[in-house]
């Protein structure tokens, strides 16, 4: 039987109660998946603007019951449908009997394979859902007018789907069963059985291959009279001629046997060929060398930069990074006025007023500190130089463990045909937009992260391919920390092989979003490790396509958010985003612009990207908060990724003739970088571009690349140390210290601790329920997850919101497992309200410890999420008391550079741990009605709001 129309699936708590507001009568309900146990589902149910949630749980038979009290005998039922009847009569104990479901909204149709020609527009597939064991399966939304064996071999069908790489094929099958299996059967009842639309089907699957066919056995055939002319078969193509408009299924079996045939005997004819070469002319085949080993990594040029000095002063800046040092030459003296070790420069500030300007700070004796003012011929320059001065700190820091890494990251939409011979533009970010200077550009990165739709290269062949490629640009030997595939979507992340053992806890995972989430022509590929003790996740997803398509999109965007399975598993209770200090997503996103083509052309030619960009969908939609919630994305300076003409990019394809009319595809930003960071940690986009010299797709890939601040394990000083750090076991996201006591002489105080400590938290969540509150608290500082008392105040004077407070009395004290200051400061807090019922997230947030460091307490104030959806706001008072002894720390790699707005004399005191601006809160929509008080029955646990 079809699914109910009032099973939701697994459809968020908040999309739940705004679809039962918009319903608003009182007896609407619906039904969910339950999100805090496996095969459970929650009711929800609108009484007098409150929404009231039941859990629905199975018991070890599979039977399925309403939550109850401890003491009230539960009613059983073996299906989802027979409780619901059941508790659509009066009298049994909920608020108020099921009186009007609240059905699913439609959705909209998929597109197929390449998102492009629409044929699987109208194919759906099936899904079933069992209630647990014994419960039963139903599947949803069968076509009208079906016949039974039409339903039973569809859903056959949708069974072999999550398997099979063949998207097209399965939509013309699909389309077969719906709609002309019927035909088949009534011919065969009246004695034909020729199944002739079965075979119009077959021969409309099966006309690309006739083409595909065609060509391989041309190449076949030339390869063979190379070695053996006389002895080709001849293939039924040559003939009889070319392929017709109507090929049938005999010419296609004699081509396949033919290709069977040379492809059996090819391999023998061409080694018997060598092998009486070889014996002719009395050659020697070569014994296998070993490969010589790699050259150590080029060292790199001086470099030399033109600079204003003063009002019209000239210079010339030198940075050798081999030797660290800065030399200032006056224009025409031949030699250097000033030498500046690396060592004595202090500070580099980059001005935001003026884009090229920079100020040396650095000491020079007997005058201590001095600062100069330099103007470089462009920001792309400026960016070069203080990126080789961050390179020569790093290489004359003499530290164990980095402090600054760079991460590069690429898209590209390969359009299923194989790439150039050169990737040397895409790897080394040149081309168009924000480019790197060629003074910098071949600097090997720490890591490269490569993401490819519509790839048809073989996934061993395509890593190789990009090892080969960086070795021949960086003269290194990347390492290989992860591959991820789903057919022609794959992310591969390469490494210096020094940071190979830096490298732990790697985790990936993909997800489906083509046709009805059950094929991978759309869909992402995931990533994610510990660099040190600091966490990367790196999502590379294919969205759905079409301008029309950006709900879907969206939606697309939710499900990977929520099914990805990534980073560390205590956390996958929270949204994916914040399980990482960095996540970058990437790829084909497909978001179009919505302007008319012919004005989209002529904005790109002249280079007025600004008034396009106003009319992105990724951005319309990123502003109505639907997609990617606080992430970042560097400005866009370079033209639309997306559709060029295949060989060339001058021109635009926007027009793609088609049987059944003229497609429109606009030229659009398809291909984007973006990203997501804990607060108050490193991280810099320094280039965002697309090359323009790479042809074979009608997408150019997109590059970006970033400075990223990372931790390493902490050792504390000798005597001060409160613990031992050890490796993680199974399944644990960071490196773990394990808390000792240390011996105290009789009579000593013990050392202080460092600790956390609440005065308020209020929080503000979107919901309809007035359930009570706890919170939870992780950290990778605290030993194990705390938990406070509940809320203690509560109210909803906002129609579909619950603001709810704690005092300093309900909330814990945490103490971190290491009392320093430099430990602390790179140190989160990760939040999360629970009712108290479901123990199930109302919304989760993210605080840095580093600006909370004092002996007073500091306000901070956030948004909360869930499910990629901002579900509300926390706000509270809170202070991170450190030792006396334990308030020593040292300067980052990364906090010599700073910025300044205006033109100003930089600050004598730099705080420790500067104070980041709070952000301010934005209204919010008034979503939802007013809720107002209403009869419970004690027989019943009501979760409001949640399962």
């Amino acid at each position: 039987m079809a699914a109910a129309s009032w099973y939701h699936r697994d459809i968020s708590r908040v999309v739940a109660e705004e679809l039962l507001a918009k319903a608003g009568r009182d007896g609407c309900f619906l039904v969910r998946d339950s999100e805090s146990v496996s095969g459970a589902y929650a009711l929800c149910l609108l009484f007098q603007r409150h929404v009231h949630t039941y859990r629905i749980l199975p018991n070890d038979e599979g039977l399925l019951s309403v939550q109850t009290i401890q003491g009230i005998q539960a009613k059983c039922f073996r299906t989802l449908p027979d409780l619901i009847s059941a508790y659509q009569q009066p009298n049994n104990g909920l608020v108020t009997p099921l009186l009007y479901p609240v059905h699913r909204p439609r959705q909209a149709a998929d597109e197929d394979s390449d998102g492009e020609d629409g044929r699987g527009g109208g194919h759906t597939a099936s899904a079933a859902l069992a209630g647990g064991a014994g419960v039963g399966a139903w599947v949803s939304a069968p076509t009208t007018g079906r016949t039974p064996i039409s339903q039973q071999l569809h859903q056959r069908l949708q069974e072999q789907v999550h398997s099979s790489p063949a998207s097209d094929f399965m939509g013309f099958m699909a389309e077969y069963l719906n709609h002309h299996l019927q035909l088949d059967l009534e011919a065969l009842r009246h004695g034909h059985p020729q199944l002739r639309h079965l075979s119009t089907a077959l021969v409309t699957a099966c006309r690309a291959l006739h083409r595909r066919i065609d060509f391989t056995l041309a190449g076949l055939e030339t390869l063979a009279r190379v070695f053996d002319a006389p002895m080709s078969p001849r293939s039924p193509a040559r003939e009889q001629g070319l392929l017709t408009s109507d090929p049938d299924l005999e010419l296609l079996l004699s081509k396949i046997s033919t290709v069977n045939h040379l492809l059996s005997s090819l391999e023998k004819k061409v080694l018997k060929s060598l092998q009486e070469t070889v014996s002719r002319h009395n050659l020697a085949l070569p014994s296998l060398a070993t490969d010589p080993p790699s050259p150590a990594t080029k060292p790199l040029a001086v470099q030399s930069f033109e600079v204003k000095v003063g009002k019209s002063g000239r210079a010339v800046l030198t940075v050798d990074v081999e030797s660290g040092t800065v030399a200032i030459t006056k224009r025409g003296s031949g030699t250097p006025e000033e030498t500046i070790p690396q060592d004595k420069i202090l500070q580099l500030i980059k001005y935001q007023s003026v884009q090229s300007k920079v100020r040396l700070v650095y000491d020079r004796e007997p005058q201590r500190n001095l600062s100069r003012d330099f103007v470089f011929p462009s920001a792309r320059k400026r960016e070069a130089f203080c990126q080789l001065l961050q390179l020569m700190k790093i290489q004359h820091s003499n530290l164990d463990e980095p402090d600054l890494i760079s991460v590069y990251v690429g898209t590209w939409n390969m359009g299923s045909t194989p790439p150039p011979r050169s990737l040397a533009s895409w790897l080394t970010s040149r081309g168009l937009g924000r480019t790197q200077d060629e003074t910098t550009a071949c600097i090997p990165h720490d890591i490269y992260v490569v993401g490819t739709q519509e790839n048809s290269l073989g996934d061993r062949e395509w890593v190789e391919f990009l090892r080969a490629s960086l070795k021949t640009l960086m003269d290194i030997d990347y390492r290989v920390v992860a591959l991820q595939c789903l057919w022609s979507i794959k992310i591969v992340v390469l490494v210096k092989p020094e940071h190979e053992r830096r490298i732990s806890h790697v985790h990936t995972s993909s997800v489906k979003t083509g046709i009805a989430n059950t094929l991978g022509n759309k869909g992402a590929v995931g990533v994610s490790f510990l660099f040190n003790g600091t966490s990367f996740g790196f999502v590379n997803c294919h969205l759905a396509s079409g301008s029309e398509k950006t709900h879907r999109r969206n939606q697309n965007y939710s499900d990977i958010l929520r099914s990805l399975v990534l980073g560390d598993k205590r956390l996958s209770a929270f949204d994916l985003t914040l399980r990482f200090t960095h996540l970058f997503w990437f790829g084909d996103l497909n978001y179009r612009l919505d302007m008319d083509v012919q004005d989209i052309l002529a904005h790109i030619t002249k280079k007025e990207f600004e008034a396009l960009l106003t009319v992105d969908q990724l951005n319309l939609e990123r502003e109505k908060n639907k997609v990617f919630l606080r992430f970042n994305e560097g400005d866009i300076s370079f033209p639309p990724t997306y559709r060029y003409e295949r060989g060339s990019r001058d021109s635009y394809m926007w027009q793609k003739f088609k049987p059944t009319g003229v497609r429109i595809n606009v030229p659009s930003w398809c291909d984007r970088i973006l990203w997501k960071s804990h607060p108050e940690t490193h991280v810099v986009c320094n280039s965002y571009g697309c090359t323009d010299d790479i042809v074979t797709s009608d997408h150019s890939p997109v590059f970006a690349t970033f400075e990223v601040g990372v931790t390493s394990q902490f050792v504390p000083k000798k005597g001060k140390g409160l613990g031992t750090v050890t490796p993680p076991g199974p399944g644990r996201g960071c490196l773990m210290v394990t808390p000792r006591c240390l011996p105290t002489a009789p009579g000593s105080v013990p050392e202080p601790l460092a600790c956390i400590e609440w005065e308020s938290i209020e929080v503000i969540v979107k919901t309809a329920s007035r359930s009570k509150c706890y919170i939870e608290f992780h950290s990778y500082c605290l030993e194990e997850v705390q938990r406070s008392g509940e809320n203690t105040s509560q109210s909803c004077d906002i129609p579909g919101f619950l603001k709810l407070g704690w005092s300093a009395k309900h909330l814990p004290v945490l103490n971190p497992i290491l009392p320093d200051l430099e430990y602390l400061g790179d140190q989160h807090l990760l939040l999360s309200i629970k009712g108290v019922e479901s123990c199930e997230s109302y919304g989760e947030c993210c605080i840095a410890m580093r600006s909370m460091i004092g002996s007073m307490a500091q306000q901070f104030e956030t948004f909360l999420f869930h499910r990629g959806e901002e579900t509300g706001s926390m706000r509270g008072w809170m202070k991170v008391r450190v030792p006396k002894d334990r308030r020593s720390t040292r300067e980052r790699l990364y906090e010599w550079i700073s910025f300044e707005e205006e033109d100003a004399e930089p600050a004598a005191d730099t705080p420790t741990c500067p104070k980041t601006p709070l952000q301010h809160l934005r209204s919010r929509p008034h979503s939802l009605p007013e809720p107002a008080t209403g009869y419970t029955n004690p027989a019943y646990f009501i979760f409001e709001g949640v399962p």
